[in-house]
C-alpha cells in the first residue's frame, strides 16, 4: 500500500496541480494532507497562483481519497468549501503495519510529542522544512512544504511504502528516503 502526504498548500493552485499530477503518476491508494490548505496566513507571502477556490476544486474533485487534518491557518469557512473533513487537530492511523500520528505540528511537534505508543511516526508539517529523525521509541517525520518551502528546502511531498519514507520535490524526483528500523 502507498500512502502519499504532503502540507502546507497554502492555496497555491500551481502547486495543488504539480500534487495532481504526482498523485497521478505515484497511483497512491490515499492523500494525507497534513493542515494548512487553502488560506496563505499573515506570516507567509502570498504562494505561486494564490486561489483558494481552485485549490478548494481540485482537492474536492479527489474527497474520496483524502484523509485530512487541521492546521493552524485552516478554519469552518475552509471546512464550508471542503467536502472531506479536516477540522480535527490530529489523526491516528495504522497504515500498513505502521503506526502513524498525524497532525500540523501548531500543537503536537517533535519538540512537544502528544503521548504516543511505542513505534509511533509523529507526522507534521507546519515547519516547511521537510526532516527525519529518530527518537528512541518513535520517529519525526515532516514532508516539508508544497508552496511555501523554508531555509533553501524544495516544494515537496511524501511517500511512504512499507516502512520506508521517500520525499520527492514537486518534479517528483526523489530525493531523501527514511526507512523505519
Amino acid at each position: 500500500m502507498k500512502l502519499m502526504i504532503a502540507s502546507d498548500l497554502h492555496g497555491s493552485a500551481y502547486s495543488v496541480r504539480k500534487l495532481m499530477e504526482a498523485r497521478r503518476t505515484e497511483q497512491p491508494d490515499r492523500l494525507l494532507l497534513l493542515g494548512d490548505l487553502l488560506y496563505h496566513g499573515p506570516r507567509n507571502a502570498l504562494p505561486a497562483e494564490y486561489d483558494c477556490m481552485a485549490v478548494a476544486g481540485m482537492l474536492n474533485g479527489i474527497r474520496d481519497h483524502i484523509l485530512a487534518v487541521r492546521g493552524n491557518c485552516d478554519c469552518e469557512v475552509d471546512q464550508m468549501v471542503l467536502e472531506f473533513p479536516m477540522m480535527a487537530d490530529y489523526a491516528m492511523l495504522d497504515w500498513d503495519g505502521v503506526k502513524l500520528y498525524a497532525t500540523h505540528g501548531h500543537l503536537w511537534n517533535e519538540e512537544c510529542p502528544p503521548p504516543m505508543a511505542e513505534g509511533t511516526v509523529l507526522l507534521n508539517g507546519h515547519f516547511h522544512l521537510p526532516a527525519a529523525r529518530g527518537h528512541g521509541s518513535w520517529h519525526y517525520i515532516n514532508p516539508g512544504s508544497t508552496s511555501i518551502p523554508k531555509d533553501g528546502s524544495v516544494g515537496s511531498y511524501l511517500l511512504l511504502e512499507g516502512r520506508t519514507f521517500t520525499w520527492k520535490d514537486m518534479d517528483g524526483e526523489a530525493y531523501q528516503t527514511y526507512t523505519l528500523e
